[in-house]
């Protein structure tokens, strides 16, 4: 039974798979009705009396089935969004549609012939007015009706092709598109170490699709646009996310072939470079600026599997917080200095070339949990990485990219209604942020001297605490440096009003040589209250 409104910001969820490269592959997707977004995994983890227990991830279908009441648009067999005469109010409007694009390709539901990326985009277009038509019945005004757009791999392409194209779809089914969620897709196609990107000439079972010239063409971008991972105006940046995997050596594809030959900084088959989207006219050079980029996160895992990106903790609280929460966060992190040791600032000031690259991690947690949000770590590959010309333009040389000294350490969301803890208002975080110490060069040689490997400019456990509005109708934000007040925020952060948003500001200092003088500045704004724009009050 059909429920009888639809509330904000609960909208009918469509599931898009990823890639089915053989036909063995497209008859087990098509035999399967949740096409795979069923699966969970099962891990296991040391209590503190050093017994194993094992923790079981459900599925993403299952825990929102759970946590949120939503439920499958199956009934008596049959598929409610294909019958032939939709009846409205027929589907609830907290339902989870998968789109079985694949069902074309297969021996036993399809015509067993490759079909285009276009056809498929077609069909989601199809598919959406189609399950408007289903759940706006009696008490649902069409005008309230949204959907989000869930994609794995391959499947974040289709919902691009859908949005991007003006040739696929209709624009009707476009603007009732409220939020687009992408699991390890190849925004910027797929590449090998040797080879580069995908050959256009490799058209058996449609691979061509992550080739850059053909990607061109099903997203509706100019000719030999490189790189492709842009939505090119075509649907907000900021209402786009991207998840991206940094595990290659889970992914057991092809006997673990493929994460050999894609190589590292990848989640096994995508690169992590190319698995984020940037708005039009941008740089993508300048991955780092939180205006010119789709939110993301990185977590450590890889692209599919057991052990893979959809089926995780991590995977679920990112979409879930997206899709749902109050509270959208950005942490930049404002670098005034990075303090050479004395001896290499002598050289230096002599006439020495000295030259030194930083990279930049940050872990992010919320309170209460066990695991984490975001994951960007040196020895995962995954870290923000920055050569001193690129910080400070003024030492810029041949190779750098000048006026990068802001770099975007994450994007979280915050959910009220998720709190562990639902005594306490306030809304708890962590950031393990940490800056290591470079290899330098000095005069194109290496400077052994003093030099051990692993070390840190800066490294802390950030805690902190935002409260929600008193009096003065402003949120307010504590903080508190765990090395001094461990596990507690204890001191109010300078709190800035800019334009939409609030902006925090938190001093990262180590005043010893080598250090840093820098702000973590976090930027927060209301969520799922019509606008991103929209302040926190």
């Amino acid at each position: 039974m059909a429920a009888s409104k639809l509330e904000p910001p609960y909208y009918p969820i469509i599931y898009v798979r990823g890639y089915a490269g053989t036909e063995s592959e497209v008859e087990d997707t098509v035999a399967d009705p949740y096409m795979g977004f069923n699966l969970g995994s099962t891990r296991v983890r040391t209590l503190y009396t050093g017994e194993v227990q094992r923790y079981y991830f459900e599925s993403p279908v299952v825990r929102l089935m759970k946590e949120f009441e939503y439920r499958d648009v199956y009934s008596a067999g049959l598929n409610i969004p294909d019958a032939e005469a939709p009846v409205p109010g027929s589907v609830d409007p907290k339902s989870i549609v998968i789109y079985r694009y694949y069902d074309l390709v297969s021996q036993t539901f399809g015509h067993d012939e490759q079909v285009r990326m276009e056809q498929f985009g077609e069909g989601l277009s199809r598919l959406i007015l189609r399950l408007r038509d289903q759940v706006c019945g009696p008490g649902i005004n069409r005008a309230q009706f949204k959907v989000y757009l869930v994609g794995h791999s391959m499947g974040g392409l289709v919902i691009r092709c859908f949005l991007q194209n003006d040739n696929v779809g209709t624009a009707e089914a476009k603007r009732l598109v409220d939020k687009v969620f992408s699991y390890a897709t190849p925004h910027n196609g797929i590449e090998f170490e040797i080879v580069g990107n995908v050959p256009s000439f490799f058209t058996r079972n449609s691979a061509d699709n992550f080739a850059r010239p053909r990607m061109c063409e099903y997203l509706g971008l100019a000719p030999n646009t490189d790189p492709v991972n842009t939505l090119n105006g075509k649907f907000d940046i900021n209402r786009f996310f991207c998840l991206v995997g940094t595990n290659p050596k889970d992914y057991l594809v092809a006997s673990g072939w493929s994460a050999r030959v894609v190589g590292p900084f990848s989640d096994g088959l995508v690169r992590t470079k190319n698995a984020v989207l940037f708005g039009p006219n941008d740089d993508p050079n300048d991955p780092d600026n939180p205006t010119r980029m789709a939110p993301r996160a990185y977590i450590f895992r890889s692209h599919s599997g057991y052990y893979g990106i959809v089926n995780s903790e991590e995977g679920y609280q990112n979409l879930t917080r997206f899709l749902f929460g109050d509270v959208r966060v950005d942490g930049v992190l404002e670098i005034r200095s990075l303090s050479l040791p004395p001896e290499l600032d002598a050289k230096r000031a002599s006439g020495s070339h000295v030259r030194a690259s930083y990279h930049f991690e940050c872990i992010t947690r919320v309170r209460g949990v066990l695991w984490d949000l975001s994951r960007r770590v040196a020895n995962e590959n995954s870290a923000v990485f920055r050569t001193y010309g690129e910080l400070f333009p003024n030492d810029a040389v041949d190779g750098d990219t000048p006026h990068r000294n802001r770099p975007q350490m994450f994007t979280a969301y915050l959910n009220a209604d998720a709190r562990v803890t639902k005594n306490r208002a306030s809304l708890g975080f962590s950031l393990d942020l940490g800056v290591l110490v470079p290899e330098y060069m000095v005069d194109g040689i290496f400077w052994a001297k003093d030099h051990f490997a692993g070390g840190y400019l800066y490294r802390e456990k950030i805690n902190l605490e935002a409260i929600p509005p008193d009096t003065d109708g402003s949120w307010t934000l504590r903080y508190g440096i765990d090395s001094r007040t461990p596990n507690r925020a204890t001191q109010e952060a300078e709190r800035v009003q800019k334009g939409g948003a609030l902006e925090f500001r938190i001093p990262v200092v180590q005043k010893s040589r080598p250090g840093i003088d820098a702000t973590l500045v976090l930027t927060a704004r209301s969520w799922n209250d019509d606008t991103v724009a929209r302040p926190v009050a």
